[in-house]
This record gives C-alpha cells, sequence and structure tokens, in this order.
C-alpha cells in the first residue's frame, strides 16, 4: 500500500494535469487526508521543486493558500539547459535524483538513460568524502546533460 505522501502528491499531479498553475489551502489538503499541514509541507518540499519541474509559493493574506506551477519548457534542449542552470558547484544525491526523475518524467530521457545516470548519481559509485563527492557529481551531472543536448 502506498503512502500518505505518495496519495497527496497523486492527487496534486492530477490537479496538475489540467492546469498548470493551482491554488492549493493547506489546511483544506490535510483535512481531507487526514493528516498534519507539516505533511503537506514535506509533499511540497520533496516532490514539487524546481529540479522536479514545479514552483511552488506560499501566499499569505486572504486565508492565504499555496500556489503550485508546472513549468513547461518549450524544448527538451530548453529543459536541460534549465537543469544545467539549477546545478551548482556542488550537487546532492537527491537533487541529482530529481533532476534524473523529472527528465524522465518529460521523456527526455529513456528510462535506461535514468538507470544509467542514477548509477553514477550514487554515493557508492563515487566513493569520496564531501564535499568533493557533491562537487564531482556536479560536474558528472552537468556533462552528461551536455551530452544529452547534443545528441538530440
Amino acid at each position: 500500500m502506498r503512502n500518505i505522501s505518495d496519495i497527496i502528491e497523486k492527487y496534486i499531479k492530477e490537479i496538475l494535469d489540467s492546469n498548470d498553475i493551482i491554488k492549493l489551502k493547506r489546511s483544506e489538503l490535510a483535512e481531507r487526508f487526514q493528516c498534519v499541514p507539516s505533511q503537506i509541507n514535506y509533499v511540497l518540499k520533496t516532490r514539487f521543486s524546481i529540479e522536479r519541474g514545479y514552483v511552488v509559493e506560499s501566499k499569505r493574506g486572504g486565508g492565504g493558500y499555496i500556489q503550485v506551477v508546472k513549468v513547461r519548457p518549450v524544448t527538451d534542449a530548453e529543459l536541460i539547459d534549465e537543469m544545467i542552470g539549477l546545478i551548482g558547484y556542488r550537487l546532492t544525491q537527491s537533487m541529482a535524483e530529481s533532476i534524473v526523475m523529472h527528465l524522465l518524467e518529460e521523456d527526455v530521457l529513456s528510462d535506461r538513460e535514468a538507470r544509467l545516470m542514477m548509477t553514477v548519481m550514487n554515493h557508492t559509485a563515487i566513493n569520496i568524502d564531501i564535499p568533493l563527492r557533491d562537487e564531482l557529481r556536479a560536474n558528472l551531472m552537468k556533462a552528461m546533460l551536455r551530452s544529452l543536448t547534443y545528441s538530440r
């Protein structure tokens, strides 16, 4: 059985399928799924990040709400360039995984390419101490993404 985070994520994504911008009330979602509001925050922070192609903004006043925007680049190359721009000097494994999942969901990567990239990004494959591991991961991810840009 899926956990509550999976269920909340699925519900929000279903709404986003018909609208690129949605406004949600955290308290109403928490009530709907019978969970604490911090659970909604957790789902939004971990599953609707910019690396995954979403912009989440909290709005205060008028009862307050959370706005979720699905970012849809025009071309695969634009999406890849956007992901390269998000990668700084260092890249954590979780951020790398989010980038790969986003590219997979947008059909920029095949399942095989995604699996290969995830394997290379894993801390067991990059067996050196932090912060060097995160620096190497950033460089590897940028190189892989650039190679995708030129091969399409």
